[in-house]
């Protein structure tokens, strides 16, 4: 049950109207993993939440001074492990920093690391020489 290995490897403009295409790229691959029916429709639901909140974000913080900046997003599945990773050229952030929302209050920023964590098996983030990575992962079975 899904051992067939998946790789993408996608750079998009660091524009906000390519986050529907970024999402239906990554609902279409969990539609085509073999496990089963129902957990496929919630994995293809959650890998589109997630990612889309993640290439939000790397637009919303790249360097605003650089509108020629692209996001890279790197899919890939083997066995039963997902692995996304979202690349981008912002000034990055502390990811054990970033509090939970209230959901007291009425707004519609800042809940996109908390869906993140919440669909994910764990979401890990770091600098390195040439810009940011988000790194998400989940077990598919």
């Amino acid at each position: 049950m899904c051992e067939t290995a998946v790789n993408l490897d996608i750079v998009v403009p660091n524009e906000t109207r390519y986050l529907r295409f970024i999402g239906a790229i990554a609902e279409q691959l969990a539609k085509e993993l073999d496990i089963q029916e129902d957990k496929r429709d919630a994995l293809a639901f959650n890998l589109n939440l997630a990612l889309t909140e993640a290439v939000a974000n790397a637009i919303q913080y790249s360097s605003a001074a650089s509108s020629k900046d692209s996001v890279r997003i790197c899919l890939s599945v083997k066995n039963a492990d997902l692995s996304v990773r979202v690349f981008d050229h912002g000034g990055g952030f502390d990811l054990t920093a970033v509090p939970a929302p209230d959901f007291d209050e009425l707004c519609e920023r800042g809940r996109g690391i908390f869906f993140i964590r919440s669909v994910m098996d764990s979401v890990q983030y770091r600098r390195t020489d040439s810009g940011n990575v988000l790194e998400m992962r989940k077990k598919i079975v």
